[in-house]
């Protein structure tokens, strides 16, 4: 059977029927975010290598740890998780260690981003972009300065506010509003958590991820609770959007690029790491989805329109109040499950 096929490809390649990259298996699988990258970057690395993108989404860190913990042998070659999911697929040897000759571009990037706490070696990650978490509001509906989180527990904005549909995240500003740590191990913490944001379940209008920044472009709520680059594609939207990231501070976050450790298509994958590391490309991913670039040589190109920008180029004091998520364990993981069972399911 196999050289049947073998021979139908050979022969539907002599007339011209596929590809000359997609007959000699030159793919790569790649699993990324929706709406996270500028599709006319995979055409052009098609054009420039012969290599066919075949292209996978996903909405959570949850559901992408799920399919590349039972993805069979050579399913998914490119994955760009959070890096608190990096800390448990290292873990879980779920990872190659990069081939880093095969990505010269590397030297884009920023060092201060190198070596970071999930991947404290540089073994296994490129950074792709980072960003923040932070409340994205209507300055028409909103009539106070938005400083705190606990402006998303005011009833005054009852059936206004949007939440994201995200466990670290919410969970994640709930702890940071009562001056408790983002990575938090204890129980009576989570549990006082737990409990604000059930208080909360009736001033919310619903929980998204992907769709919240369309909602709020149409005015459809005053506050809601966001990445800074869905913030910055609403504020292009609709002028009278801001974004902040209040007091107690919050999540700052990076997503590298990784190569599963059964990926077939490892050197391929290489290759498209290192495409988006090119100064050109990473300036258009950034600029098609406007979450902060990890390329000094990318924002060099985009000078003043980027570093002029707060959102997308936080301040050093706005940094320095954030924390980085860290994974979780297992037992740990299972109560946080359990508490955000509790929340989705609160009346």
């Amino acid at each position: 059977m196999k050289k049947t096929v073998s021979l139908l490809a050979a022969l539907l390649l002599v007339i011209g029927l596929i590809p000359a990259a997609l007959a000699a298996d030159e793919v790569v699988n790649v699993y990324n975010w929706y709406d996270y990258m500028d599709e006319s970057v995979f055409e052009d690395f098609e054009a420039e290598t012969g290599i066919h993108v075949n292209k996978m989404y996903f909405t959570t860190n949850e559901e992408m740890m799920i399919q590349v913990r039972n993805a069979a042998s050579g399913e998914i070659d490119l994955v760009f998780p959070s890096d608190y999911c990096v800390e448990r697929m290292i873990s879980e040897n779920m990872l190659a260690e990069l081939n880093f000759d095969n990505i010269p571009n590397l030297v884009n990037i920023d060092p201060n981003l190198i070596n970071p706490d999930y991947d404290p070696e540089n073994k296994y990650t490129v950074p792709f972009m980072w960003g923040t978490v932070g409340i994205l509001y209507n300055t028409t509906m909103v009539d106070e300065p938005v400083t705190s989180w606990d402006i998303l527990w005011n009833e005054k904005y009852a059936d206004n506010i949007l939440m994201m549909d995200s466990i670290r995240d919410t969970m994640g500003i709930a702890l940071k509003s009562l001056g408790y740590s983002m990575n938090t191990s204890n129980l009576i913490e989570l549990k006082a958590a737990t409990d604000k944001l059930i208080a909360q379940k009736p001033l919310v209008k619903a929980y998204y991820v992907d769709e919240t920044k369309d909602k709020m472009v149409a005015g459809e709520a005053a506050l809601a609770l966001i990445y800074s680059g869905d913030a910055l594609y609403s504020m292009e939207l609709n002028e009278d959007l801001d974004y902040v990231v209040p007091d107690e501070g919050s999540n700052i976050w990076i997503d590298p690029m990784v190569i599963p450790a059964n990926a077939k298509n490892k050197e391929n994958a290489e290759k498209l790491i290192d495409f988006l590391c090119r100064a050109d490309i990473a300036q258009r991913n950034c600029e098609y989805i406007w979450y902060s670039s990890p390329n000094k040589a990318a924002i060099e190109l985009m000078g003043e329109e980027y570093t002029e920008n707060t959102t997308i180029n936080p301040s050093e004091d706005v940094i320095n109040r954030c924390e980085f998520f860290h994974d979780i364990p297992e037992d740990l993981l299972r109560i946080y499950n359990t508490y955000w069972t509790q929340v989705k399911n609160a009346k």
